[in-house]
């Protein structure tokens, strides 16, 4: 039941309903300012829980946080932070209402989970008109939240709610199929990693088997208890929806926001090591939405530490500042486009004006089989290189770089291969080395060490659109399977997701072709509070044994060097 009170200097209502038109009465919790008075709005519609304290759902996260970013524990009792969302004591002074929403099935809104369905985007469009007309609102309401929030933000924003006035989207991903579920066509594992384990503990009906609020000592999970068949029947079986949309079919397409109906100001913010799921989709977006105001940030780190610093809630309250409440924030001559350029021992802040950068000097590096390097010119040989899918395969590496130099963009390859069954799934991973050999990884959103670009191609996914395929943005319909004839070459386009990195002189760059995940030199990593193992790929593994049996994707493939059909990689390099 809705109750509310005053305490750190806010007004506080708990549990306030927002009716859907299906009966379902979801719950939100809304954070104001003591002052009687109408305020722009910050909401965020998600399944984690609004009563879920960070330091309690993700403690272990928590505490790397603020031993890293000490600012980000300051001016604050911490005690309202949930995971990925802003906190209430630190905006509503600044004249925020802060509404968070449980979404349908979670928390302590009762219902069916069915993430990024289309019963869930009407549910929050329905809640950005509920809080735009509320007596304390003032009509504009702005979305505000890291990954989970960021995609769904995207989504409502195709619906066009008339009260939704601007929108910052942090690490997010725009493209189901791609992104979310199969990547380049194969089965993706990180659903089926975050969906048990950040989800199902937050389930509305877990009840008094859950957490409780620090806040209020409420159930975050209840007030209703059920049994686990309950909580079952109440909740998408991602694994079997997956194995059973194996194709870019109608299920995902209402699943994936239509860009060219996106029409709100929006901020997005992109992460280079988010090769998985925080990377492309935001690059996408930027690029193929409507909006005539829009701005893109690009940075390193964990996936959960920049939306919390200073400089992240900086950028966030001067964009919110100039489009919810008019002011002056020097936002209006913000850059369209801002990057922290990464170095392989820091970043360096650039502003720019559009992306891909419009002096990018696209330039193919040619697979050379006699000496397995990488290089300009192409030799045009005749030849062909075998690897076993379960090796780590072929690597192609540069000369040690006579100077600097700078890869910020997308990237693409073409390759010629022939499998010795029906099918091949194909892994290409960037890599840069130092001098002695080692290599250069990186912290990326979900796991320490990763590279510097990953791309994915199921080979009997080839087939390309023509109409939305670019030079370095290959663009595959994966709406039909063409299985390989065994001992047969193809082409193949594949997609390197976009990347940025300043390379020394002296370092080499390479291009490992792969029939597995990429994996770092040396044992997987353990690191307390991560539930997944760590080999440099993260929760971004492909290894289910019913989408990749053996028998087909367990074989050889044979990489092909013919006289004008060189393999190559197409770099975006940046000149000065």
């Amino acid at each position: 039941m809705e109750k509310r009170e005053v305490r750190d200097g806010m007004r506080i209502v708990w549990d306030a309903p927002i009716p859907m038109d299906d009966g379902i009465v979801l719950r939100a919790d809304v954070f104001l300012p003591i002052a009687e008075g109408r305020y722009p709005v910050i909401m965020s519609y998600g399944p984690y829980g609004k009563g879920l304290a960070f330091q309690d759902g993700n403690k272990a996260a928590w505490e790397r946080l603020i031993a890293a970013y000490p600012d980000v524990a300051e001016g604050s009792s911490n005690v309202y932070q949930t995971w990925e969302l802003v906190d209430p004591e630190k905006w509503v002074p600044d004249g925020y209402a802060i509404v968070r929403v449980d979404g349908r099935g979670t928390g302590r809104s009762p219902g069916f989970i069915d993430p990024w369905s289309v019963r869930e985007t009407r549910d929050f469009h329905d809640c950005i008109e509920w809080a735009g007309t509320e007596p304390w609102s003032s009509g504009k309401v702005g979305l505000n939240g890291i990954s989970y929030y960021a995609m769904n933000a995207w989504q409502v924003a195709c619906l066009q709610p008339p009260h939704l006035a601007a929108m910052c989207t942090w690490e997010g991903s725009s493209d189901y199929y791609r992104e979310a579920t199969r990547h380049g066509g194969i089965f993706s594992r990180f659903l089926t990693n975050w969906f048990p384990r950040a989800i199902h503990r937050s389930q509305h009906g877990l009840g008094e088997r859950g957490f409780r609020s620090r806040v209020t000592g409420e159930l975050v999970c209840g007030p209703e208890t059920f049994g686990d068949d309950e909580l079952a029947r109440n909740r998408i079986d991602f694994e079997r929806w997956i194995l059973e949309h194996p194709l870019d079919d109608e299920a995902h397409r209402v699943r994936t926001p239509r860009l060219d109906r996106i029409e709100v100001p929006f901020l997005t913010a992109v992460n280079w090591g988010g090769q998985g799921l925080h990377t492309r989709g935001n690059f996408e977006a930027f690029a193929g939405a409507r909006s005539k105001q829009k701005w893109l940030e690009a940075h390193g780190g964990a996936h959960w530490e920049s939306f919390y610093t200073r400089r992240g809630e900086q950028l966030q309250k001067r964009f919110f500042g100039h489009f919810l409440k008019g002011e002056d924030t020097g936002w209006a001559a913000q850059p369209p486009v801002q990057l922290q350029v990464r170095h392989v021992d820091r970043f360096v802040e650039r502003a720019e004006k559009e992306w891909p950068l419009a002096r990018t000097q696209w330039t193919k590096f040619f697979l050379d089989p006699a000496t397995m390097s990488l290089g300009t010119m192409a030799s045009d040989p005749r030849a062909s290189l075998v690897y076993e899918t379960q090796s780590d395969g072929l690597l192609f590496r540069t000369p040690p770089l006579p100077e600097p130099m700078e890869i910020t963009g997308p990237v693409a390859a073409r390759l010629t291969l022939s499998s010795d069954t029906e099918d091949a799934d194909v892994f290409l991973v960037l890599r840069v080395f130092a001098p002695d050999g080692t290599e250069v990884s990186f912290q990326g959103s979900n796991d320490p060490r990763t590279p510097v670009g990953l791309g994915w191609l199921r080979a009997s996914q080839r087939k390309l659109d023509p109409t939305r395929s670019l030079p370095y943005r290959p663009w595959h319909t994966h709406d039909e399977v063409e299985p390989l004839q065994p001992g047969v070459a193809v082409d193949l386009d594949v997609e390197i997701w976009p990347t940025c990195i300043v390379v020394p002189q002296g370092f080499r760059i390479g291009l490992a072709v792969r029939g597995k995940d990429y994996a770092y030199p040396g044992p997987p990593l353990s690191i307390p509070g991560v539930h997944y193992t760590l080999t440099g790929v993260g929760p971004f593994l492909h290894d289910h044994p019913e989408d990749r049996p053996i028998a087909v994707f367990g074989g050889r493939n044979t990489l092909h060097f013919e006289p004008g059909r060189q393999p190559y990689v197409l770099l975006p390099v940046i000149a000065e």
